[in-house]
């Protein structure tokens, strides 16, 4: 092979990147990049060489093998463009000094933004035993962001040659693989009565599945400025080439034609990387884009409809929906399976009146869209009236969408990030561990910042793996001083306080970060309740010194664990003898009735599990010599106690510590919520995040863009139950329990505070409110429904070739996915009229335009001709805007960009 077929092969491999099968928008931005390729870039690229090596042939095979060892070096198997495989970055250049700001930590992918983690999934057969198995993956539709789903396998069939063929799907809706049923369904497909070594064990098909699950995973990324970057970098690594790496000699001769050789390659190279610019600096507008809102609806308690009109909610409870309301109240645990319609009201001497009990019932307008624009047209100033709004979306979008609705107005938000360790891990390939998650955390605060108010706060939730680096980046994005404080969490009073580590396993913190007008932020703003345990295992945390330097003790040196004991561990069951006034150490064995002049006998403690009599201690003999210098020997009246020391701990305010809430309290909350276990992902407490909410005034609005189970929304509704505050809040997940517990948990919180199994309890009080709900469009999505020319004559000028590239492409005016139009022109009349629900068949134009144009909305005016549908919305200035033929320039950054 060639260095120039070398080098097309390569490149087109690493524009393109590694093929994978399913249902995505990732397939056809594939399929765009190899249409791209083949008919626009190449062909160019060929051209601009052929001219270019007139003068000099001979230096053919060396240009393409520059280019080829150049762009190699800059493109990761998704084709994501960045710091990823740059040998000489240490002694050519790392940009990790600026004149505004220090380290840059995650310099590999500071240019960037982050999309998604995912998986290169193929079809493939996998062997195991004595079967053969094979996983359809032409159905997988992957993730849409970096959400956490689980794959769902499911058995197709099995073919004449014995091979086993199952579909592989992404978990939705609480979807799970069923090893039970996928062996009955094998066992039927043979034919068979009963089990047979024929059908593979639950074992087998587990190991399958996790084999095929090894694939290769990727991290997606955008780059925010390809063409800078990739010519800078170009500059330095020619730099490298020409004159050698630093204190080598050059081996360049400089002479006419060597010059004029690098100068081809130079312009060669950057013509490759505007073309490669072009396209990315495509997906970054895609990315930005404004997203339309879709699939919203309302939930609302009954006394905010009652209270404005009796009527209708007589006509809400007549409604054919109605009975699904009713089934949803029950499944909640709100009413019991006796209640009926009628036992809604009740007679007083007024008249006809909600019964008390029942007016906090949530109503949710999904199951009467034909009454909705009635319901909420019961309010003069619709935004004004919400007390939330929960978005499902990944939360860049939906930090970005909405900014312009909600620049500046948020006084507090906290967020609980995915962490890097254990269970609760953030999706990332190995080698960017830190450089993917702060870029991740990157992103999406710099548009936090822009929502937050000049005395605004943020809180972060977050562990010692990632603290350090969170300060640092929370200082880049708001400012040296934008560091308020750092609050430690002590969130397991009945662990081990005190590791070798410090303190690990027990605490977390909280950072805060904050406005122009926000210095500081301690104890005496934030409302701790700031007490440390008096004492621990009989000690306080005094730190203490002795001649090798300050220590705290840790736990006792006996394991009163009953599994460890004499017949487990009989090594290390034996008496010490300590003199106190030496520190000497002698032993001997138990039932010995030995004594030392000056020692005190210490046996290890009793264990009373009728089986065992002691304990065994948690070190062996020659470790307590050795060690006894980390031990220390405490009187306790008649006995005495051994404690460990530990040398490597950390040392917090007492005023920053939050102590009286432990971490367990959380599943105890969801617990008592629903009756069945839910997933969640260790959610924070109520009364933890309520610290931190309480942080805004009464009528403020709190934020929290990782909502998870929705924690951040239930804190602030007790908040105002307590004191009638008219918090607002505004939550962003992106995950599919958005409907399964985030939004049931909203329900539940505002029709009672008293929970037990999944049940409201008689004492409960509920809380008047009305909150929004609503999807965003994605960017899977618009990559699904893009739509790019075939013909290559679109593409270029031949005197700018890349300048008005992809501007006369339709993009979303037509959807690609389907095949429709979604902007008529008639040149006659002059018209332009645009049908967006040929896009999407649920969107929500009122709020998407309250988005895009940052105005609230007052009012949604149902069409004369078709009531049960919108018009127009009028906004809080008083503009209206028609929504069944909006203005075409109106709406143009949502379709064309």
């Amino acid at each position: 092979m060639t260095k120039e077929q070398q080098f097309f092969n390569a490149l087109k491999n690493i524009f393109i990147g590694v093929p994978v099968e399913g249902e995505s928008g990732y397939i056809n931005l594939m399929r765009m990049k190899a249409k791209y390729f083949k008919k626009v870039m190449m062909p160019a690229i060929q051209r601009e060489v052929e001219e270019a090596l007139q003068p000099f042939p001979e230096f053919r095979e060396e240009l393409f093998d520059k280019l080829y060892t150049f762009f190699k070096r800059y493109f990761t198997q998704s084709g994501s463009i960045g710091f990823f495989f740059t040998p000489y970055h240490q002694s050519v250049y790392e940009q990790v000094y600026t004149n505004e700001q220090d380290v840059i930590l995650f310099w590999k992918t500071a240019r960037l933004y982050y999309v998604k983690t995912d998986r290169l999934f193929r079809s493939m057969e996998v062997p195991l035993d004595s079967f053969r198995f094979f996983f359809d993956v032409s159905a997988l539709e992957h993730k849409c962001a970096n959400e956490k789903r689980e794959l769902v396998f499911e058995f197709k069939e099995r073919r004449n040659d014995g091979t086993l063929v199952f579909t592989v799907t992404y978990s939705e809706k609480g979807k799970t693989t069923k090893v039970a049923e996928i062996r009955r369904a094998i066992k039927d497909a043979l034919g068979l009565k009963n089990y047979t070594a024929d059908v593979p064990s639950e074992e087998t098909l587990e190991q399958a599945f996790r084999l095929f699950g090894r694939q290769s995973e990727v991290d997606y990324f955008i780059c925010k400025d390809a063409r800078s970057f990739l010519r800078e970098q170009f500059d330095l690594w020619l730099w490298q080439y020409v004159l050698g790496k630093p204190g080598e000699e050059s081996q360049t001769e400089w002479t006419e034609t060597r010059i004029q050789q690098l100068k081809a390659l130079k312009q060669i190279a950057y013509n490759v990387i505007d073309y490669i610019a072009a396209f990315e600096d495509e997906l970054v507008k895609i990315w930005n884009k404004p997203k339309f809102v879709l699939k919203s609806g309302y939930v609302i308690t009954l006394d905010r409809i009652a209270e404005r009109d009796k009527k209708l909610l007589g006509r809400i409870v007549e409604h054919p929906g109605f009975d699904k309301q009713l089934k949803e109240w029950k499944e909640l645990g709100m009413v019991d399976e006796k209640f009926t319609a009628e036992m809604l009201w009740q007679n007083t001497l007024a008249g006809k009146e909600l019964h008390s009990r029942y007016r906090f019932l949530p109503l949710d307008t999904k199951y009467f869209k034909d009454l909705e624009l009635q319901i909420i047209g019961l309010f003069d100033d619709l935004d004004a009236a919400l007390d939330g709004w929960l978005i499902k979306s990944e939360n860049y979008q939906a930090l970005n969408t909405m900014l312009p609705k909600f620049r500046e107005r948020v006084k507090c938000v906290y967020i609980d990030p995915p962490y890097n360790t254990g269970n609760d891990e953030f999706i990332y390939q190995n080698r960017y561990r830190h450089s993917s998650w702060l870029t991740m955390m990157e992103n999406r605060l710099q548009l936090a910042r822009e929502w937050m108010r000049e005395d605004g706060v943020i809180f972060i939730s977050i562990d010692r793996n990632e603290r350090d680096y969170l300060t640092i980046l929370g200082q880049m994005v708001f400012g040296p001083e934008g560091y308020l404080n750092t609050f430690v969490w002590i969130n397991n009073l009945t662990g081990r306080q005190i590791s070798s580590r410090g303190a690990a396993g027990t605490h977390e913190y909280v950072l805060a970060f904050g406005g122009q007008n926000v210095r500081t932020l301690s104890a005496s703003v934030v409302k701790f309740k700031n007490m440390m345990p008096s004492a621990y295992k009989g000690f306080d945390y005094e730190i203490r010194e002795d001649n090798i330097g300050p220590y705290v003790l840790k736990n006792e040196l006996c394991n009163t664990n009953s599994k460890f004991n004499e017949e487990t561990r009989p090594n290390l069951v034996f008496n010490i003898h300590y003199n106190f006034e030496t520190g000497e150490i002698k032993f001997s064995d138990i039932g010995d009735e030995i004594e030392f002049e000056g020692f005190v006998k210490i046996p290890p403690k009793q264990n009373n599990d009728g089986v065992h009599r002691y304990h065994a201690w948690r070190w062996g003999k020659e470790k307590i010599l050795k060690e006894k210098h980390n031990l220390e020997f405490v009187k306790c009246g008649d006995q005495v106690r051994i404690y460990t020391k530990v040398r490597d701990f950390e040392v917090t305010a007492l005023k920053d510590v939050i102590t009286d809430i432990r971490t367990s309290l959380s599943a105890e909350e969801i617990s008592a919520l629903f009756r069945v276990p839910v997933f969640m992902d260790y959610p924070k407490p109520v009364s933890f995040v309520e610290i931190f909410a309480s942080q805004a005034g009464p009528e403020d609005f709190i934020a929290d863009f990782f909502a998870g189970s929705g924690t951040t929304a239930h804190a602030v509704i007790n908040l105002n139950r307590e004191d009638g505050g008219k918090r607002k809040y505004i939550l962003v997940e992106m995950a599919d329990y958005f409907y399964t517990v985030l939004l049931p948990r909203i329900k539940k919180a505002v029709f009672s505070d008293k929970w037990r199994d999944g049940k409201a309890q008689p004492e409960g009080k509920g809380i008047s409110h009305f909150v929004k709900y609503y999807e965003l469009e994605q960017y899977e999505d618009v990559l699904r429904r893009a739509s790019y020319a075939d013909d290559a004559d679109l593409f270029s000028d031949p005197n700018e070739p890349v300048r008005y590239l992809f501007l006369r492409d339709t993009k979303m005016l037509d959807n690609a996915e389907t095949g429709e139009k979604v902007m008529e022109v008639d040149l006659e009349k002059g018209t332009v009229k645009v049908d967006l629900f040929k896009l999407y068949p649920d969107i929500d134009l009122a709020e998407t335009l309250s988005n895009l144009t940052g105005k609230w909305i007052r009012r949604i005016h149902p069409d004369p001709e078709e009531p049960t549908k919108p018009g127009k919305v009028e906004f809080q200035d008083g503009t209206e805007i028609d929504l069944k033929n909006p203005d075409w320039r109106l709406i143009k950054p949502l379709i064309w960009w």
